[in-house]
């Protein structure tokens, strides 16, 4: 089999590019060959469904890197081939296949591939202006829309659905939201912060139905989309249906190999697969819990930029021989029109809640309990409060709930009283 004693990242994504650019800085010296099936530079993601919708940025400011940072580094970055299939020995090395058909000799494998929109199928999906953003193309698209459309529906109240919301309400248009679950991002916050944003949207002017059953997508004589049926026969006219329902971990490449994979590719502490060579790393991965305590998942996927870019790291110092166990504190932000929602920790499984600040002021926090011990926080305008809790999780301190809801004392001055001396 023909190979080479250098890495292939399959993948020009955030953990791809970081993947990347921290071999060398850790002094890897054999060949890095990063493939991305997109024609664009890697570039980010998270502002396709908020500044650049609202023509606040333009794809070229969204790029990772400049363009000469790759041949300055060494890094060879293919666009615009799709790996298809790989063939690898049980030392890692191997050989991938493009669906041009190019070939790529690897010594050691690194699946950096990221996720894809989880599609709705149900009648009228394949309706022109139904639509999925995940990718640049996506966003060019939604955006071409967005400026001829009156009615804009949002199939979805995650993050991305209630980002494009608002920033479609930004914009002028009419929108509606319809979530399929009791509550809008209900896996990732609790009641009170759902129950601020549910407010905090229709006061804005968006239309917002929980526990919404949609039908099908009805359309008109031309095959456009022109609304959406809910069960009880109502049609919400709709001339853009933006469906943002989740995504689902891009594997098969790692399936073929027969490598683990779960809610991802199944990878351990190091960022290694279970074929103990392959590397893999960001939304792909499916990891141990970075910040492990009682009650909380042992294994998770974490789709968000810091996870992709501190799990790439670990994947790099694995590849060099310097491995290390994944540990960091998850944290997330979602800004949702003039609403900045700063998240650090996990608070599945908590069992009291303190809400720190005033929630009609639009500037509180919600911080989260299990056995007397800070575990995580929603920040709704409140760096402040984030910074200080996302420390806090990382140092093992605690600020015990009777204090914490205290909005007059900063929680950095509650830990410095509460830290052990050194």
């Amino acid at each position: 089999m023909a190979q080479n004693n250098g890495i292939l990242i399959v993948g020009a994504s955030q953990a791809g590019v970081q993947l990347a650019s921290t071999l060398r800085e850790l002094g890897y010296e054999a060949p890095v060959t990063m493939i991305g099936a997109e024609r664009h530079a890697p570039y980010q993601r998270p502002p396709l469904s908020k500044a650049f919708l609202q023509g606040l940025v333009t794809a070229e400011t969204l790029a990772y890197r400049t363009p000469d940072f790759y041949g300055k580094h060494n890094i060879d970055l293919v666009l615009g081939e799709r790996i298809v299939s790989i063939d690898k020995g049980a030392d890692g090395a191997g050989m991938a296949t493009a669906a041009s058909g190019r070939k790529f000799a690897f010594g050691r494998l690194a699946l950096t591939t990221g996720a894809r929109p989880r599609k709705l199928q149900i009648d009228g999906a394949g309706l022109d202006g139904v639509l999925y953003l995940r990718d640049a193309d996506d966003a060019d698209d939604l955006k071409a829309r967005l400026e001829r459309a009156r009615n804009v529906v949002v199939v979805g109240g995650g993050f991305v659905g209630l980002e494009a919301a608002a920033s479609a309400r930004k914009l002028g248009k009419t929108v509606s939201v319809l979530e399929a679950a009791p509550r809008l991002i209900g896996r990732a916050v609790g009641e009170a912060t759902s129950e601020f944003f549910l407010g905090a949207h229709r006061s804005r002017g968006i239309d917002v139905t929980l526990d919404a059953r949609i039908v099908r997508f009805a359309g008109d004589a031309r095959g456009r989309v022109s609304g959406v049926e809910l069960d009880g026969g109502q049609i919400v006219p709709a001339d853009v249906v933006l469906v943002g329902i989740g995504v689902v971990p891009r594997t098969e490449l790692a399936e073929s190999l027969g490598l683990a994979c779960a809610n991802g590719v199944v990878v351990d502490e190091y960022s290694l697969a279970s074929d103990g060579t392959t590397v893999a790393a960001g939304d792909c991965a499916d990891i141990p819990n970075p910040l492990p305590r009682e009650g909380a998942p042992e294994r998770l996927r974490l789709e968000s930029v810091n996870n992709a870019v501190e799990q790439a790291r670990n994947a790099a110092a694995t590849i060099v021989g310097e491995k290390v166990a994944y540990r960091m504190v998850p944290w997330f932000w979602s800004d949702q029109g003039d609403l900045k929602l700063q998240m650090a920790g996990l608070s599945a499984g908590h069992d009291q809640v303190v809400v720190r600040g005033t929630v009609s002021g639009e500037k509180f926090s919600v911080i989260y309990y299990r056995d007397g011990q800070v575990i995580a926080v929603d920040c709704i305008n409140n760096p402040v409060d984030f910074m200080a809790v996302k420390t806090l999780l990382a140092k093992g301190l605690n600020v015990p709930a009777d204090r914490a809801g205290d909005a007059g004392t900063p929680l950095k001055k509650l830990m410095a009283e509460l830290e052990p001396a050194s």
